[in-house]
């Protein structure tokens, strides 16, 4: 009897863990809140002086983190988000050349990511928005035989510090980020 009541729980356990693989497994926010995008060397910046199309442009960050627009002198955009770039813009200009000026600031395209150790091609490839771990693994043609995708460690620049996190392979990537993808030992 005890072995046919163990045979009927293998079976049951069998089937639902053939179930788990079905409809939602996990969720989580593809950004966290905490995790504001910052500007920094190697963003591309759409910057939009309204009724002014000659301060108007498309600028980089560069790698003191300043922008150099026309008739101003350069203005440091790293790890302000877009809005207070915008409102850093617009007091610049206000100050020096327009009554109220009307500013927007767009990211056109965000710095890329970096991903070495266990994956078929590590370098340096452009940000996609939503990215994962897993996704960059995709784009740098995959994980290796022997990489563990539940030892990787993202390196990643938060203003004025840089900390290092040891993520799974379904945690976001920021544009900048420093992925090492670990090896398993069996």
């Amino acid at each position: 009897m005890n072995a046919r009541l163990a045979l009927v729980l293998m079976v049951i356990g069998a089937f639902a863990a053939g179930c788990a693989e079905r409809g939602l497994i996990a969720e989580r926010p593809i950004v966290p809140e905490s995790e504001i995008y910052r500007l920094d060397t190697g963003d591309q910046l759409r910057v939009v002086v309204f009724g002014q199309s000659d301060l108007s442009g498309d600028f980089t960050v560069d790698g003191t983190g300043a922008i150099s627009m026309p008739l101003l002198p350069p203005l440091v955009a790293r790890g302000m988000t877009t809005d207070e770039f915008e409102r850093a813009v617009a007091d610049e200009l206000g100050a020096k050349l327009l009554r109220n000026p009307n500013v927007s600031v767009q990211v056109t395209q965000f710095r890329p990511f970096f991903i070495l150790g266990e994956v078929q091609r590590a370098g340096q490839y452009p940000f996609v928005n939503g990215m994962t771990v897993q996704s960059a693994a995709a784009i740098a043609g995959g994980f290796t035989y022997r990489a563990d995708a539940d030892r990787v460690k993202i390196t990643r620049n938060r203003g004025d510090r840089i900390v290092e996190l040891g993520v799974d392979s379904n945690a976001p990537v920021m544009p900048g980020d420093t992925i090492l993808v670990k090896e398993r030992y069996f």
